[in-house]
């Protein structure tokens, strides 16, 4: 295909359209349940009460707002594909916000900011309650809006979705994978949430705070989905892990053949059993002199121990249960791991190597 072709195909893949619309419009729109905020996204945005004052004095200074994108359902509602949390402030700030459950929200009290000091203390509605003239200039304001038209291809505004908030977000990539995953397939986002809840794996992982915030559980338990099973020649070429995952992810939400019933029970019996056998410490390197357990999660150990186990499982081929805590303690005696695990192998020159070797050293003699 010639660079033109590719360009005219990419240009039909996404139509857009736009204009520019009054935050009275915007209102309407929530208020009419013409538009999906998605407030479970809520959870991965990450604004305070200062950053959301700032936007609502930029709005009464008149000093641009970035447009919003959204996308047309087949049932014409708009889907927030970025802007979120500019449309979420404002209904915050005007009382008609809702969370995840349909319950309203604490209107939003603002704070001090740089250019309007005295807005500190003040709502939509209360006892300190806005100048009904600038409540008006508020409403009249417009942001522009950006839609991607039904007409677009399905994954389009996944894809646009992940491009628009990635680089230059606080959201880690899981996070944005988790709203992809929202976006695409809610009930299977739901499904693999409760997967890395399970109080087993959860267990076995041991993460610190910050990394179960980040959604790091969610990102070992798609880990695990996409590569358990997955052919080793699958993996070639790869050259970005956190692009084959959210690639993986696209298959495995759109794939009517995605078996999650014989997925999930694989994954909760894995870690079942490892819980059991190990425990907690089963991917701390174990320092075989001492016996003792030193640092925190390795993700090498996870791809062998954990994916090994779950291979076999499925192919009924698992050892005893009862030799796998000692293949996990001579794991970090073992040469081919030693050589192809640590800080310095990327994903890409790692998996080919260790996944055979997870499946080799659990599989029954």
């Amino acid at each position: 295909m010639t660079l033109e072709n590719e360009i005219e195909k990419g240009r039909q893949t996404l139509r857009t359209d736009g204009y520019a619309m009054s935050i009275g419009e915007w209102i309407s729109l929530y208020e009419n349940k013409e538009i999906e905020i998605h407030p479970e996204f809520q959870r991965f945005f990450r604004w305070s009460d200062a950053q959301k004052s700032r936007l609502v004095e930029s709005l009464i200074l008149g000093i641009p707002i970035p447009s919003v994108f959204v996308s047309q359902r087949e049932d014409g509602v708009w889907d927030v594909v970025d802007g979120l949390q500019r449309l979420s402030t404002i209904y915050e700030l005007v009382g008609i916000l809702k969370d995840e459950k349909g319950q309203a929200k604490e209107p939003l009290r603002l704070q001090k900011t740089k250019y309007i000091p005295s807005l500190e203390g003040y709502q939509w509605e209360g006892e300190k309650t806005l100048p009904e003239n600038i409540k008006l200039l508020v409403k009249r304001t417009k942001i522009n809006l950006s839609i991607l038209l039904r007409e677009s291809d399905e994954l389009a505004k996944y894809e646009l979705f992940q491009r628009l908030n990635t680089g230059g977000s606080s959201l880690t990539e899981q996070e944005v994978r988790n709203c992809v995953l929202l976006m695409v397939n809610r009930e299977r986002y739901i499904w693999l949430k409760d997967l890395s809840n399970n109080n087993h794996f959860i267990n076995c992982i041991s993460l610190s705070d910050r990394a179960m915030i980040e959604q790091y559980n969610v990102e070992l338990a798609l880990r695990f989905i996409v590569l358990a099973l997955s052919p080793i020649d699958s993996l070639f070429p790869m050259t970005d892990i956190g692009e084959f995952l959210t690639d993986k992810m696209n298959e495995v939400v759109s794939k009517p053949t995605f078996n999650q019933d014989t997925l999930g029970e694989i994954f909760t019996k894995t870690f079942e059993i490892i819980d059991n056998h190990v425990g907690e410490n089963v991917f701390r390197r174990r320092d075989t002199n001492t016996g003792k357990y030193k640092g925190g999660f390795s993700l090498s150990a996870f791809e062998v121990v954990a994916l090994g186990i779950a291979y076999n499982l499925n192919e009924n081929t698992l050892v005893d249960e009862s030799q796998i805590e000692g293949i996990v303690h001579a794991l970090w005696d073992n040469n081919e791991y030693q050589t192809n695990s640590g800080s310095g192998f990327r994903a890409a020159g790692r998996l080919p190597a260790l996944l055979p070797l997870g499946r080799q050293l659990f599989k029954r003699a």
